[in-house]
């Protein structure tokens, strides 16, 4: 955990009837103060960063920069320092819904059936500097939800029920180096996998399903990265469904859905070290030096677990719109306020350890009352 100078926990966080610790900014917090970003005309689903590139998926078709507007259909990227939109253009006919890189391939997941006109079911290798499309190519049944590039591979989460004709059950994984379907790593799952995060020992998957390869192991598991074997030292037992993942050394951050929402940090055991209860569900969740950033639909952070009818906080609230942060050790609820607007909210969120950049992508259309729409970047 970070060193954190002029913080007064008032309470330990999560507890039922108690009060909210809250702590002024910890000395690791990004500034709230947006970057120079590109915004867009629709829905963002998906980022992340590669060097000095911040890449884009969902449902725009218009990119905007310093007043100019460029067509970007799906897809687009910029650069992290200065935000100006790059040349990449490739162009996706439907939602985008995942993106991972790895070297010099952008691999995207999501509902288009083309890519700059060549034929991609729902899943497509680009170059990371051009944008061409790679010969990586497979027939999906389902949607790839979540993307992510480790251990030699490409793991894929979602709504999938066969790859190539070959039955998958919600999960699958693709080489990196040759592009082919791994036919070793079979994990199962009994219902959509919405996140996927691959460490070097474990792939950990979140949703909504309540079995992972036949064993009970409901809305958050973990399995081997090469066998695909469910890993029983991570013994989770959260009773609602994960939207996004993230991982650090020492734990594993969750956002959940459910009667409001928590985001909820895990010890590699699976044990639960502190939650945080919103009234609305996080979406989307990040670690960036002792910090976990999260992301979704609430309006506040409840100062206690305690939620009623659609999740309103019953024991006080602090408003925290959209966007939030927290202590990675304590989950103390940092001072960090960057609220955006709308009902939908954030549904990606990334960083980028080196250059300390945090970024969001949604539905939202400003960030603190300035106009900032569906992308905004902070550092």
């Amino acid at each position: 955990m970070a060193i954190r100078t002029g913080l007064f926990a008032l309470v330990m966080v999560g507890a039922v009837g108690g009060s909210l610790a809250i702590a002024a900014p910890a000395s690791a917090a990004v500034s709230t103060t947006p970057n120079p970003a590109p915004t867009f005309n629709g829905t963002v689903y998906a980022t992340a960063y590669a060097g000095e590139t911040a890449y884009v998926g969902g449902d725009f078709t218009i990119a905007t920069f310093n007043g100019r507007s460029y067509t970007r259909n799906r897809l687009a990227a910029f650069d992290v320092r200065t935000g100006a939109l790059r040349a990449w253009a490739p162009s996706a006919d439907a939602r985008v819904r995942a993106i991972a890189v790895s070297g010099t391939a952008v691999y995207v997941g999501g509902a288009f059936g083309y890519v700059s006109g060549a034929r991609r079911d729902s899943l497509a290798r680009l170059d990371a500097g051009t944008g061409a499309v790679h010969s990586f190519k497979h027939s999906l049944s389902g949607q790839p939800y979540s993307l992510s590039a480790a251990n030699g591979r490409l793991y894929a989460g979602g709504n999938i029920s066969s790859v190539d004709g070959q039955a998958r059950s919600r999960l699958a994984a693709f080489s990196l180096s040759t592009g082919a379907l791994d036919g070793g790593w079979r994990p199962n799952a009994d219902s959509t996998v919405e996140a996927v995060t691959a460490t070097t020992d474990r792939v950990y998957v979140g949703g909504k399903f309540g079995a992972v390869n036949g064993t009970s192991q409901a809305r958050l598991a973990a399995v081997h990265p090469s066998s695909g074997a469910l890993d029983t030292g991570f013994r989770a037992r959260p009773a609602d469904v994960v939207h996004g993942l993230a991982v650090n050394g020492s734990a594993v951050y969750a956002a959940h859905g459910g009667p409001g929402g928590r985001v909820v940090a895990y010890g590699l055991d699976g044990t639960s070290r502190w939650n945080l209860t919103m009234d609305g569900d996080p979406q989307a969740v990040t670690v960036l030096d002792g910090v976990v950033y999260f992301g979704g639909h609430f309006d506040n952070v409840c100062r206690s677990a305690r939620t009623g009818y659609q999740g309103e906080c019953l024991d006080g609230k602090s408003r925290r719109v959209k966007l939030g942060a927290a202590d990675t050790g304590s989950g103390t609820l940092l001072s960090w306020t960057a609220n955006g607007n709308g009902s939908e909210g954030v549904f990606a969120m990334a960083v980028h350890t080196s250059l300390r950049k945090v970024a969001a992508g949604g539905a939202f259309t400003a960030i603190n009352g300035s106009l900032r729409e569906r992308f905004v970047q902070f550092g």
